[in-house]
């Protein structure tokens, strides 16, 4: 007899959100909306800090989008909640979030330089390196734990920087110590995943390819 496929637990589930299976299986979840919001925020950020100067607004919403991040996995884990679709989603909303907002920070100068460069170095060898192997038949790499921590702590640096740039006195302070108290942890948790990144990439580079070949097709 076939083992039948368990049904799932409508105790786990948040608010009645549908789920759906195949390949991108659990669409419609609390998760992957939350994902879908951040996204819709990053180019707010830059009208707040660019057009209605609203420097303050601007860095609340860092903030909050910082959190964000840590309750969509947290929502996730808790209520059963992942997806392949946001293994996908969260970290493309991750990556774009940050950049956007260093890129941001770098050019209404709240941000040092030299931490802007790591953090921009850093993404763009990822994310050149994650097209690569992609075209080259690797399967997809999940996020290390090191790597979504790096993220979260450089998200909260990011209204830290811009909170100090337009204080001052020990308000000033207290927002620089707070920023480099994340940004410091940040490049080395950064930095650390990208390091274990490479012998992943090369499993997944040759499990990728070996699925190909088994299915017939040309490794």
């Amino acid at each position: 007899m076939a083992p039948t496929r368990a049904c799932p637990d409508p105790g786990r589930t948040l608010g009645g959100v549908a789920s759906t299976t195949g390949v991108f299986d659990r669409v419609w979840t609390w998760p992957n909306l939350i994902s879908v919001l951040r996204l819709a925020c990053a180019p707010v950020v830059w009208w707040l800090l660019f057009v209605a100067d609203a420097p303050w607004p601007a860095a609340l919403l860092l903030g909050a989008l910082g959190a964000s991040d840590w309750i969509d996995g947290w929502i996730a884990r808790r209520f059963d909640q992942g997806s392949e679709l946001g293994k996908i989603l969260d970290p493309t909303a991750d990556r774009i979030l940050l950049l956007s907002g260093v890129l941001a920070l770098l050019i209404d100068g709240s941000m040092p330089l030299w931490y802007g460069g790591l953090i921009l170095a850093r993404e763009v060898v990822i994310t050149v390196v994650t097209v690569g192997l992609a075209a080259a038949g690797a399967r997809r790499i999940d996020v290390l734990w090191a790597g979504k921590a790096g993220t979260l702590a450089t998200m909260f640096s990011l209204p830290a920087f811009l909170g100090a740039a337009i204080s001052d006195g020990w308000f000033r302070d207290l927002n620089l110590l707070v920023a480099y108290g994340f940004a410091i942890p940040a490049l080395v948790l950064s930095y650390y995943a990208a390091v274990r990144y490479v012998p992943e990439a090369r499993r997944a580079l040759r499990e990728g390819r070996a699925e190909r070949a088994a299915a017939g097709e040309r490794p």
